[in-house]
């Protein structure tokens, strides 16, 4: 009987109602015609490990994992992988079938690959990268830079600590800059990221003076409400190639969905509008 139940997915956080996942992967379900449900899933802290231990038993076949629980999922977990062990947190959780539970990150994977789609002029050795902020979002973005070879990276954060831990954590490739010199680290980079909520619809502003962007220039924005951000406006308006922070979240839902029902989606335009809303 077990081969016949329809495989569950979900995404775990609290809050979760916000979670744009569950309209993302149902609408890869439905236009692949692919049984499966996928739903949100308001967990509190003291309750996560009994939740994720019983889902396997309800016909969950993995989940997504937001805040506040990226961290604690991996003590929960019997097999990480190197990417999320460096990241320190998980963003996709798969229950396998030998009954172990295995954490994976794939926040960088879709991060890359929403700048190779949206720039696919993009070298990330042309220059070097700026990376505003020092979050888990952060960690993620600075292990994909590296990873595909970026070799000069200008991290800059409000709370220099926080940069300086990453710096200590990935290596020499990074180098930190104090918040309020961020604006002269721009001369000169070929790749300007966003990793902090600044620019975020009823957030505080993004403030750093954009002068300095060179045209031609790669500017992406993890921030996706509204998906132009006043950093990608005064980007493009430098003459900068865009690309906004709403295909992040798209690629990243990609390996997962893979492991969990069996087919690779693919990212398009149509997806898009769906998650947006307009589809």
């Amino acid at each position: 009987m077990s081969e016949k139940r329809i495989p569950l997915a979900g995404v775990i956080g609290d809050p979760v109602e916000h979670s744009l996942s569950p309209r993302l992967h149902g609408h890869w379900l439905k236009t692949m015609g692919l049984p499966g449900h996928y739903v949100p899933l308001r967990v509190g802290v003291d309750d996560l490990e009994e939740v994720i231990r019983s889902m396997p038993k309800m016909g969950f076949v993995g989940c997504n994992v937001t805040i506040p629980h990226k961290e604690a999922v991996l003590k929960l977990a019997d097999v990480v992988t190197d990417r999320a062990a460096l990241i320190g947190a998980a963003n996709t959780l798969i229950f396998r079938k030998d009954g172990k539970i295995l954490a994976d990150n794939t926040d960088g994977y879709g991060f890359i690959q929403n700048l190779r789609q949206g720039a696919p002029g993009w070298n990330p050795k042309a220059g070097h990268a700026v990376v505003f902020g020092a979050g888990g979002a952060a960690r993620a973005i600075l292990a994909s830079l590296i990873e595909v070879g970026v070799e000069d990276i200008r991290l800059t954060n409000r709370t220099r600590a926080r940069a300086d831990e990453l710096r200590h954590e990935f290596g020499s490739k990074i180098t930190v800059v104090d918040w309020v010199q961020a604006a002269n680290v721009l001369d000169g980079a070929t790749t300007v990221i966003n990793t902090t909520s600044l620019g975020m619809t009823g957030g505080k502003e993004f403030r750093v003076p954009l002068d300095g962007l060179m045209p031609g220039a790669v500017v992406t924005d993890i921030v996706y409400t509204p998906l132009i951000t006043p950093l990608l406006q005064a980007a493009a308006e430098a003459g900068c190639v865009t690309v906004d922070g709403l295909g992040m979240l798209l690629h990243q839902a990609v390996p997962g969905f893979e492991r969990w029902f069996g087919t690779r989606p693919e990212v398009t335009e149509d997806l898009r509008k769906a998650v947006l809303g307009d589809g």
